[in-house]
């Protein structure tokens, strides 16, 4: 898949799979890897610039398995700059579509 595809997606990805339900960072990346290849690390900036931006809040939960997982939780802002990227997403998508059409 092209790599300047994935780069725009992966926003509304993480964004969009935190609106059914706060996740920790590997469950976004395992969940996201099962669609699409990315790079290690690369989630882990995403999710550090949605956190600066006060997109999603943090917490910990101890875990049986070994260290306290973070958990990532969208925030009201997250939640509305999900909604307007899936617009602008479906938009463009649609827009595409009717290009790719042509003619026919």
């Amino acid at each position: 898949m092209n790599a300047q595809f994935k780069k725009g997606a992966l926003e509304l990805c993480v964004l969009s799979l935190l609106m059914k339900r706060d996740r920790y960072g590997y469950e976004l990346t395992d969940a996201i890897s099962q669609e699409m290849s990315i790079a290690p690390g690369t989630l882990y900036l995403v999710l550090k610039r949605l956190k600066e931006e006060e997109l999603v809040e943090t917490y910990l939960v101890e875990s049986e398995e070994g260290p306290a997982r973070k958990y990532y939780h969208l925030t009201a802002a997250g939640k509305e700059r999900q909604e307007l990227i899936e617009k602008e997403w479906n938009d463009f998508v649609a827009v595409m579509e009717r290009l790719l059409q042509g003619d026919k």
